[in-house]
């Protein structure tokens, strides 16, 4: 694989996990935050996390541009309407795996990657940059211990 190919699917993944990490740390305590309305539950985790990391207003307003940035990376991701599972059904449903549709479809993937991900980075760098030492340790910690409190590696 080339290595900018590479770099960027690196880049995107971490940057997700980090976000999708802060997006359950958030969640953790809080179960009423799910929501058929992705601009509901996009509102309430914004609130959760804005309120366990004493953010001000300019530091909510960049977390919400932040989160803004994820969904539209995510639907670039999965085109509404489509599913993984669907993707992968419709690669197996005949008697031989569709090689070409699925290279097709990670080239697809790999284009909506590249696409989004500059400004999903710049919106997290523009996040995190703006928290106070305190609170960037705070985002550290949490997200070393992970969805569930725990510490270090998953057994």
């Amino acid at each position: 694989m080339k290595t900018w190919i590479r770099r960027t699917l690196i880049g995107a993944a971490a940057t997700t996990a980090l976000l999708g990490g802060l997006a359950a740390w958030a969640g953790h305590s809080h179960k009423g935050c799910w929501s058929e309305n992705r601009a509901e539950a996009q509102a309430c985790y914004v609130d959760m996390a804005s309120r366990k990391l004493d953010l001000d207003d300019a530091q909510k307003a960049r977390l919400n541009a932040l989160a803004t940035q994820l969904q539209a990376q995510r639907a670039a991701l999965v085109p509404e309407g489509r599913t993984p599972r669907a993707e992968l059904q419709a690669l197996i449903g005949g008697p031989s795996f569709d090689r070409t549709q699925a290279g097709a479809l990670l080239q697809a993937k790999i284009a909506a990657v590249q696409l989004k991900s500059p400004e999903l980075i710049n919106a997290f760098g523009d996040f995190y940059d703006s928290l106070r030492p305190e609170q960037q340790a705070q985002l550290r910690e949490a997200l070393q211990r992970g969805r569930h409190g725990h510490r270090g590696p998953r057994p």
